[in-house]
């Protein structure tokens, strides 16, 4: 998506095939670095945390009238007066979509960060692949890859993503059907009204989704100063500043604003939203997705706050 404020080059036409290597020879190292984020943060995080029909064990609680003798855990309920029902874990498999911006802007990383917006993006995305795999979950890549249950999902993913052709703005979801969840990973950096004009749609058709906001530091802190030429990255537009300092104000301002509009907006329509910062911690924002597609509320931080 169009950028603001970034000082980056941008990828002609006739170079799409050198960029498409450059994105091919970035997704090992990434899922190298998704596996070790993923065993970090897994054992906290258990499935979906519902009763049902399972093998696992989730909880003990009181036995109720009319319910089959036979579900009755008599070694528990010999420790008190009480009877006690062993409860088995929900087990249903879910689908959840994932996606990354891999647009020009999303290559865009300052003295500030240590990996590009890109690199941050597919770290998570393949890292909450790994955890939702082993979960037993359904995933899927709008366009790039159908949805399935395998324990090697992340890396069968990040295949798919090396071989998948350029491509701009969100994915084409019209493969999707039934109710799943959806999570949205990039800058999005366009205003409000344009990035709501094209999500809207999906809630309607009731997806369950998750946006999660990737931003380089120097994006929000724009520490730029003195004679300073802005190139979006994407439509080769330029913009030169004398005296780029007496612009730090105005543009914090109007950057703060267009993501607590489209935060708003989101979370009145019943979808999460998480905004993440390229100097933090990848297992921040992991976690913080991972409590929205569990139900639980997501702690406040700078990582899901807006």
């Amino acid at each position: 998506m169009a950028a603001i404020g970034q000082i980056v080059a941008q990828t002609p036409g006739s170079e799409v095939l050198a960029r498409a290597r450059q994105r091919a020879a970035l997704v090992p190292d990434c899922m190298v670095e998704a596996k070790r984020i993923a065993n970090t943060v897994i054992a906290g995080w258990h499935g979906r945390r519902k009763r049902g029909i399972g093998e696992n064990f989730w909880q003990f609680r009181p036995y109720s009238e009319g319910e089959s003798f036979s579900r009755i855990d008599w070694r528990r309920s010999a420790r008190d007066d009480h009877m006690y029902v062993r409860d088995r874990e929900w087990e249903a498999a879910h689908t959840v979509w994932l996606w990354a911006d891999m647009s020009p802007s999303m290559m865009y990383k300052s003295t500030l960060a240590n990996v590009s917006k890109e690199s941050r993006a597919l770290v998570i995305m393949l890292a909450l692949a790994e955890v939702l795999a082993r979960s037993g979950e359904r995933i899927g890549c709008p366009g790039i890859m159908e949805p399935i249950t395998a324990r090697n999902a992340a890396e069968r993913l990040a295949a798919a993503i090396m071989h998948a052709p350029p491509t701009s703005g969100l994915p084409d979801t019209r493969m999707i059907r039934g109710a799943s969840d959806i999570v949205l990973i990039g800058d999005f950096l366009d205003d409000a009204d344009t990035v709501m004009d094209r999500i809207t749609p999906l809630a309607r058709r009731g997806l369950r989704g998750h946006l999660v906001e990737i931003a380089d530091p120097a994006e929000e802190s724009f520490p730029y100063a003195g004679r300073t030429e802005f190139t979006d990255p994407e439509t080769g537009a330029k913009l030169t500043s004398g005296r780029a300092e007496t612009l730090r104000d105005e543009y914090r301002r109007a950057y703060i604003a267009r993501r607590e509009s489209i935060a708003d907006q989101l979370r009145r329509m019943g979808w999460s939203f998480t905004h993440h910062l390229t100097d933090n911690l990848a297992s921040e924002a992991l976690v913080a997705v991972h409590m929205h597609l569990s139900g639980m509320p997501a702690t406040r931080g700078r990582s899901a706050a807006p």
